[in-house]
């Protein structure tokens, strides 16, 4: 269901946004957020599939070219409003009940660490319905069973449109589980963020 037209009334006060991509995310990431203002203040924590043998440079390179505030998640951090926390090479990222966030390294989940369920499940625990969670293009099914969870949590579900991803499988495994709320284009998820922002802080 594609809701562009839904009443601000029918959306939930959000506190925290959860994003996750694989195959051609960090394009899709940088469109999604390249627009954002500087005073933009819900948090967004972002797990994107990477290559754990090195360092990641994504938050130093979302730093240069976004407006918004950038870093690499650490261990038992505060999450903080107006930040978009990037999860390090080779940890799950989790928010716990606190709402901070930790670092593990457990198994593996769908051949990646970190893993977009592990934040998708973690993050409907500690927000419940004040949740939006956005899963875009990429390779593998990570994500759909988390998506679900925070549907059935009661929080805000966006996929990504399968036709406009560079790589449908993982919008396509999402929507083949549960019926999201929004399925947009990357334009269209850009400016619901914007008025879910406004409406919520």
């Amino acid at each position: 269901m594609n809701q562009q037209t839904a009443g601000h009334n029918l959306w939930p006060r959000v506190e925290a946004v959860v994003v996750g991509a694989s195959a051609g995310g960090v394009e899709a990431l940088l469109n999604l957020f390249s627009d954002f203002p500087q005073d933009f203040r819900l948090p967004v924590i972002v797990v994107l599939h990477l290559p754990d043998e090195r360092r990641s440079q994504l938050a130093d390179i979302f730093d240069r070219r976004l407006a918004l505030s950038v870093k690499e998640a650490e261990d038992k951090e505060q999450i903080v409003p107006g930040t978009l926390y990037f999860a390090a090479p080779g940890y799950h990222l989790s928010v716990e009940q606190d709402r901070s966030l930790s670092l593990s390294q457990e198994e593996r989940l769908h051949h990646s660490r970190p893993a977009i369920d592990y934040l998708f499940e973690s993050a409907a625990d500690a927000y419940g319905n004040s949740l939006a969670a956005v899963l875009l293009t990429g390779a593998n099914q990570d994500g759909a069973r988390g998506l679900a969870q925070i549907k059935r949590q009661g929080g805000l579900t966006i996929v990504q449109d399968p036709r406009e991803a560079q790589v449908a499988t993982m919008p396509e495994a999402a929507l083949a589980l549960q019926q999201p709320d929004y399925i947009l284009p990357l334009r269209g998820i850009s400016r619901l963020l914007a008025e879910l922002e406004r409406t919520s802080c």
